[in-house]
């Protein structure tokens, strides 16, 4: 909740300071489509963290807080790190923002699975991924877009993170960034034959009363013409 208070407080400063016309013009465009609000940041689980926690600060980070060096998700063992994201909506992913370094620390290549809840390394390791994205080494922020028809069921991301850019010779992996672009819905938590029989039934109930209004009217018209 500080996050939302510092950047309240950037806000201010920079419209005191009369900087207000080049910060929007920097937010507005990239925070079109952004994934934030739906991430379930409390259930973001980080494999090979060193730092318990690191993965869900490094994704709760504000877009304005982008390029701050801290807090930065490290690897600890080995230059691994295998992050699950959970959404509170259901997703069509556009595209993953990751801000890594120009060093050889950096990530080099993300594997992206779909909808799983069952990875571990091994698992991971063996698993044809949903889609393998090559990452830059730079200081920027980058925008990797995905194949889009492949991600439009959303519910979790895992983020296999294989290497990094020292070709085996540096044990630590760095992000300090991550975030999402996509469109988002909201999940319903009723069931679908809900949905149907609420449309379903009262159709159903007026069929069934008109015909048998239709044949009352019939068989009294026709037992009291007889009777008569």
């Amino acid at each position: 909740m500080s996050h939302c208070h510092d950047e309240h407080d950037h806000h201010g400063h920079d419209h005191s300071e009369g900087a207000a016309h080049d910060h929007s013009d920097d937010i507005t465009p990239a925070l079109q489509n952004h994934i934030y609000e739906q991430v379930d940041f409390s259930a973001i689980n980080t494999l090979n963290e060193s730092e318990s926690r690191a993965g869900a600060k490094v994704v709760q980070k504000m877009w304005t807080e982008r390029l701050e060096p801290d807090p930065e998700l490290c690897s600890d063992a080995d230059e691994q790190l295998l992050m699950h994201v959970p959404f509170t909506a259901q997703i069509r992913l556009h595209s993953i923002l990751i801000r890594t370094s120009a060093t050889d620390s950096a990530p080099q290549t993300l594997k992206v699975y779909l909808n799983r809840d069952d990875l571990d390394f091994s698992t991971a390791s063996s698993l044809q991924p949903t889609q393998t994205l090559e990452l830059s080494q730079t200081n920027d922020v980058q925008e990797v877009p995905v194949k889009r028809a492949l991600f439009n069921t959303v519910r979790c991301l895992d983020l296999f993170f294989e290497d990094n850019w020292s070709q085996g010779e540096e044990d630590v992996t760095r992000v300090s960034y991550i975030g999402f672009k996509g469109e988002w819905m909201k999940l319903s938590r009723e069931p679908v034959n809900f949905l149907y029989e609420a449309a379903a039934n009262p159709a159903d109930h007026k069929m069934v009363s008109g015909v048998g209004a239709r044949l009352g009217s019939n068989i009294g018209g026709a037992g009291g013409g007889d009777g008569t």
